[in-house]
This record gives C-alpha cells, sequence and structure tokens, in this order.
C-alpha cells in the first residue's frame, strides 16, 4: 500500500473512475442506446468534469485522445482486457505495459483480476508484475476484482464480493473495484475487509437516475470511497446531470434528493 490521498486519482479522499474500456470488454452493443458515445473524444470531454478523478481506457484510446486532452484528466491506464468474442474461462489478455503507460502519461494503472476462475495463478502473478512496476513510478493501482469462472456459483453474493475486497488488499491495490453487495450491511463487511484499501463500487449496467444514486449513497454511507461508472455515465443524453448529482453525492455526502435537485438547478 502506498498513500494516494494526494495523486490526481483521488479527491477529498474519495474516487470517481469514468471507465471506458467497454468497446474491448463489450463490444459495440454497449454503444447503441447512445450512438454519440462509441466516439472517444465525447468521453474524454464528459471526463473534464471537476466530479471525474480518472478516465480509464485501453492502449490504442489512450494514444489518439489522451495527448489533446492530458491538461484536463487524469489518466488511468487499463492494462488488461479480453473482448466479449473469447468464449473460455474467463481470463484477461495484458495489453500494454506500464513503463509505456507511464511514458504517454498515465497517472494510475487498472488491472482485472478474475479471483476463482481455472486462470487466477496467472492473472495473480500478472498483477504482480504490473504493480511493483507501478510502484517503481509511484502510480497508484486499481484492482477490478471480479471474482468469477467455473468454480463460483455465485458471484454476486455478499461473501464472494467482501472476499474480492480482501484480495485486492492481500495483492497490494491501493483501490478495489467489486460489484455492490447488495445492501449498505453487506457492503460495510466489504469495505472492512478491504482494510486500508479503498472500495469503490461497480457501476454496471444501466438503471434510473435514482435506482443508481441510491446504491452509490449506500456505498458512502458504508465507508465506501466512490465509484468506478461507464455506462450509467455515458449511455445517458445528458451525461453532465448524472456527474452533477454523483458530485453531491460522493464529495459533498449529500441525500440522494438533495443531489438531483441540484442537478436539475
Amino acid at each position: 500500500m502506498i498513500p494516494i490521498d494526494d495523486t490526481p486519482l483521488v479527491r477529498d479522499g474519495n474516487v470517481l473512475i469514468l471507465a471506458y474500456d467497454h468497446g474491448l470488454e463489450h463490444g459495440p452493443v454497449d454503444f447503441e442506446a447512445v450512438p454519440e458515445s462509441a466516439d472517444p473524444e465525447r468521453i474524454f470531454e464528459t471526463a473534464t468534469h471537476p466530479a471525474v478523478t480518472s478516465i480509464a481506457v485501453q492502449k490504442g484510446v489512450a494514444e489518439a485522445y489522451y495527448p489533446s486532452y492530458a491538461d484536463d484528466v487524469t489518466l488511468l491506464a487499463k492494462l488488461n482486457g479480453t473482448s466479449n468474442l473469447w468464449m473460455g474461462e474467463p481470463d484477461s489478455a495484458v495489453n500494454w505495459s506500464v513503463d509505456y503507460a507511464a511514458e504517454l502519461g498515465a497517472d494510475a494503472i487498472g488491472f482485472t483480476l478474475y479471483g476463482g476462475s481455472n486462470n487466477e495463478i496467472e492473472m495473480a502473478e500478472e498483477f504482480r508484475d504490473a504493480h511493483e512496476t507501478a510502484r517503481e513510478y509511484d502510480l497508484p493501482v486499481v484492482m477490478w476484482s471480479y471474482p468469477r469462472g467455473q468454480g463460483l456459483k455465485n458471484d454476486t453474493k455478499p461473501g464472494t464480493i467482501a472476499y474480492a475486497a480482501r484480495e485486492a488488499l492481500e495483492l497490494g491495490a491501493d483501490v478495489a473495484k467489486v460489484k455492490y453487495p447488495g445492501s449498505k450491511e453487506a457492503m460495510e463487511t466489504t469495505v472492512r475487509m478491504a482494510g486500508p484499501t479503498k472500495v469503490v463500487m461497480s457501476g454496471g449496467s444501466k438503471t434510473t437516475d435514482r435506482e443508481f444514486l441510491e446504491s452509490v449513497k449506500a456505498v458512502m454511507d458504508a465507508g465506501g470511497n466512490g465509484l468506478a461508472v461507464g455506462r450509467n455515465v455515458w449511455q445517458r443524453e445528458n451525461p453532465t446531470r448524472i456527474l452533477d448529482a454523483l458530485e453531491q453525492v460522493i464529495f459533498e455526502g449529500a441525500s440522494v434528493d438533495a443531489a438531483l435537485a441540484e442537478a436539475d438547478d
């Protein structure tokens, strides 16, 4: 663990990562509802919102778009990822090195680990190499900690998600991105298992504004540190409005009603 509160990844102790690695992980289907969202420049513009503490992208998008936004956004280099065309046991290709990410100007790195997959051991060793190289550059490390694989009957039950947070701590991640375990009480356990590792909720599939904000509020009330979100922001016609509300909930401690009212002003 390293202190990361003074890094660009964190604002007032909390984190809001705008994730945009979906083009690789999910494919064009994620852009169908809002066709403009397929344009990375639109998402980089969205990431200039003051609530966003970093934008997480794969190598090609970073190379093509980050240089034009280097003064306006914080780059989180998502090092690994695999297309939805892959049909095998959960795994994730390492697509760029920490050295190259640092050369490009990354302020943090992200790495997926599928705990419980038949490929977990290999992925954990790849994470070790990325983690230790990131330390040479003083870069924060965010783990997408997603238990998944044929050995897991239910990857969303509270105990499994708490285990995911603990795995992130044990392997040295500074931030653990985990799924919402379904309740504030379960999230409190997840946060406790993570120790000093910051816990952020995965945004998941698009829901209504209120449903989404209520889950984020539950995370914050449970001692969590924010959110890593993609579709619940850029699949909206007006992503600025939901980011205004998220800023109130995550950084100002506002209620959902107050956040929605502030966003509508």
